[in-house]
């Protein structure tokens, strides 16, 4: 935190310095990252860190991917969502992570107008995909408690699987026709976005013309969807918390709350991010905390998934140690 600040301080005498350096060229190809701005040791540092923690979520996250794949006790619906789920977060970082580390050794920091929009795109369909998993999680959570004996019965293989598909296709078809129509419009000023992504705000203030319609869509959109989810997986706690209740047993309490533990410790990540991210009143705060609560759920918690998903887990922490005992005893006989 205290590195970012540093950088951060250095952010008004980096912008002019890029923004004279335009001045200077007749045309740029695609937009400036400006990302988190700081002397030339700083950036080296930065990308120094972020790669270890690039390969440290990468390591974790296909751990439980591994794990879940070759340990058959955990072929059940709920490590089947927990392992789409850790490639989610993998998918996840590496839409951002490695565009990031390359601007860090880049004195231009350019980035192309396809690659920006391709990068708007994933990073917030991946979001989105989030969403929709968190959701579908806390249903299966609901399944397992509240319907014990017909969980069997009705969270199914092909259900199961039903349900990550549609997570993956509703989430990438809830951005793609704005985005679509946003990578029309045209361009103008120095077309530098104080972010180190495409993130639609900084995007659309760089439109030529102004258009109300498209400023509130993108305003609305995001959050509507979010707040949809959220209700729709309170309503499901509301229910595993009833039920919870209502067992007779401190055991039988403990043991229910330790299901669902994991799982309402990512999702109160998710949603703090966002809360933060869009309960924001000041346009000036939100310049430099907008890049640090960002950062913080697009690297920060794909990196505390696996260890959150197997801290408290037994079975999945017998799977972890059987597959990195397999692995380590394969090296050795290499």
């Amino acid at each position: 935190t205290l590195l970012f600040s540093i950088c951060l301080s250095f952010t008004a005498h980096r912008h002019m310095k890029i923004f004279n350096t335009l001045n200077n060229s007749n045309t740029i190809d695609g937009f400036i990252l400006l990302g988190f701005t700081c002397s030339r040791e700083g950036q080296i540092l930065l990308f120094v860190l972020f790669s270890i923690v690039y390969l440290l979520t990468l390591m974790g996250n296909g751990s439980i991917i591994c794990a879940v794949r070759w340990d058959q006790r955990l072929h059940t619906p709920m490590y089947i969502l927990l392992a789409n789920f850790s490639f989610l977060k993998i998918c996840y970082v590496t839409s951002s992570i490695p565009k990031m580390l390359a601007n860090f050794l880049s004195k231009t920091k350019v980035i192309s107008f396809s690659g920006c929009f391709l990068q708007f795109y994933f990073f917030f369909s991946l979001g989105c995909t989030e969403g929709f998993f968190l959701v579908v999680m806390a249903f299966d959570r609901y399944l397992a408690i509240c319907r014990p004996l017909h969980y069997s019965t009705i969270m199914t293989g092909s259900l199961c699987i039903n349900l990550v598909v549609s997570c993956w296709i509703f989430a990438f078809l809830w951005l793609l026709i704005p985005v679509i129509i946003i990578s029309q419009m045209s361009f103008c000023g120095s077309r530098i976005i104080d972010h180190f992504l495409c993130d639609p705000g900084p995007l659309l203030a760089l439109t030529c013309k102004r258009i109300p319609v498209m400023e509130l869509l993108f305003s609305t959109l995001n959050p509507l969807l979010i707040i949809i989810l959220f209700f729709f997986m309170m309503g499901s706690y509301t229910l595993v918390l009833r039920a919870v209740l209502r067992v007779p047993s401190a055991a039988g309490k403990r043991k229910a709350f330790s299901i669902c533990g994991s799982h309402l410790a990512m999702v109160s990540l998710f949603y703090g991010s966002v809360l933060v991210m869009y309960g924001s009143l000041s346009s000036q705060q939100e310049e430099g905390m907008q890049k640090i609560v960002t950062l913080f759920y697009s690297v920060l918690t794909p990196l505390l998934n696996p260890v959150i998903y197997s801290l408290r887990n037994k079975d999945m922490k017998r799977a972890l140690q059987k597959f990195l005992g397999i692995q380590k005893t394969v090296l050795i006989k290499k």
